[in-house]
């Protein structure tokens, strides 16, 4: 019987995906799924969910729930983390800073000054948890779901570098799901080679059944309904000829091109139909909305008869990897959160990059893509080097790094002064003293 502990259990979307893909693996339909969050309410709400799923399924597996980290962990064969540290009346001062001082940001969760602080709360959290990983079950797969991912991954492989750790984001499969249905062909013919930084990675080749899908996506975007889906990234891709794999919305806030000005902003951002529409504090609202109102969408599911719970195995990496790994050793490939040692050439040694991995028996080993090509290098190499200074920052207590990592993120400078983004700065460690140990 394998053992699987969720740190930050309480996300009721991702948490009931993944124990429900893990259980429809056979090497894992008598599991221990071990919940674990500091929200005894929410706990208590995905706990019955689950179990909801073990009856549905005719598992045997059991749910157990607890507020105790390590005993969550002990013995734990494979961690999933979906964490977030702080309430959103911690992290709106992310987005509600920067906008007194001109920057809008949409998302704010991976990087960016919103993004590198919520990092800078984050990271001596998770270092906690790999100190309770390398006490309790040294041996684990530790996946994390927990933004900002490049930082924060960048962080534990380099304090931690013992550990199983890599970290997941669902951009790279479900970008292929969105190019395969708007050139119409089957998603599972769709073969590629994704590479870059976490939502800022690129398919190097795209194939549908070994013949190049560039040329039919880019008589697809001739259709209006299809351009304005994604207007960010279908532009980015017209102009820099590879497709990014994270939404529009993120990505207007990661580059110099879509959020400076006002008329920019309503040309590209407010107009997309995709999932993530580019409006100014888009997700902070959401979660503003549902803060007195999720317990109705959980209350929902939970009173659906067993026999409607959908019980089908989504795309989400996590099953597929543990399964790999200690499972019934079917190799899996998959894009992961790795430091970058000789994979991609033309970006930092070192800095945390999104490659290609294969998942093997009691492995997971990199693959190395060469180069990327040069207008992409330029652009991520300025983003990875900001994230270089904001992992320092963090790990040797450098409020000037802090500064130093704003300074060169693409949005702010191309909206602020030095000194502007100085002042910026200040607040925003002000603002968040009580969660940044090193910081007086």
């Amino acid at each position: 019987m394998k053992k699987f502990a969720f740190i930050g259990g309480g996300s009721f979307g991702f948490t009931r995906k993944l124990v429900n893909d893990i259980l429809t693996f056979p090497a894992f339909c008598d599991a221990e799924i071990a919940l674990m969050d500091i929200d005894e309410e929410r706990l208590g709400y995905i706990k019955r969910a689950c179990e909801k799923i073990v009856r549905a399924g005719g598992y045997k597996a059991t749910i157990t729930a607890t507020t105790d980290r390590a005993e969550a962990l002990k013995g734990a064969d494979g961690v999933l983390c979906t964490i977030l540290a702080g309430d959103v009346d911690v992290w709106k001062y992310d987005i509600l800073i920067p906008e007194k001082y001109g920057i809008d940001i949409n998302v704010g969760d991976t990087r960016g000054p919103a993004g590198i602080f919520r990092a800078l709360r984050t990271i001596p959290v998770m270092f906690d948890i790999c100190k309770d990983i390398e006490k309790y079950c040294p041996d684990a797969v530790f996946l994390n779901y927990t933004n900002p991912m490049a930082m924060l991954c960048r962080a534990m492989q380099q304090k931690f570098p013992h550990l199983k750790i890599t970290g997941l984001c669902h951009s790279v499969q479900h970008t292929v799901e969105m190019l395969a249905r708007w050139t119409g062909v089957d998603k599972n013919d769709v073969t590629y080679t994704c590479a870059g930084i976490n939502h800022q990675a690129f398919y190097l080749d795209l194939k549908h059944n070994g013949k190049d899908m560039y040329p039919a996506l880019r008589e697809a975007m001739k259709n209006p309904e299809i351009l304005n889906e994604e207007i960010v990234r279908n532009n980015m891709f017209k102009n820099l000829d590879y497709y990014v794999t994270e939404s529009s919305g993120h990505n207007s806030e990661y580059v110099a091109w879509y959020r400076k000005r006002a008329d920019l902003i309503d040309k590209y951002c407010k107009d997309s139909t995709g999932w993530n529409p580019g409006h100014h504090a888009f997700i902070l609202n959401q979660y503003l909305e549902r803060k007195d109102t999720w317990r109705n969408e959980i209350n929902e599911f939970l009173d659906k008869p067993d026999c409607e719970i959908e019980l089908e195995r989504g795309s989400e990496y996590a099953a597929y990897i543990f399964n790999a790994v200690f499972g019934d050793n079917t190799i899996f490939k998959f894009n992961g959160n790795v430091r970058n040692y000789n994979l991609i050439d033309n970006l930092p040694y070192g800095c945390c990059v999104e490659v290609p991995v294969v998942a093997s028996k009691d492995s997971l080993e990199p693959i190395a893509v060469g180069a990327l090509p040069m207008q992409l290098a330029a652009l991520i190499n300025t983003t990875a080097h900001s994230e270089e200074l904001a992992v320092a920052a963090a790990l040797e207590g450098d409020a000037r790094k802090v500064f130093w990592a704003c300074a060169y993120d693409p949005l702010t400078s191309a909206v602020l002064s030095l000194d502007e983004i100085q002042a910026m700065v200040t607040e925003m460690l002000e603002q968040n003293k009580d969660y940044i140990p090193w910081y007086k």
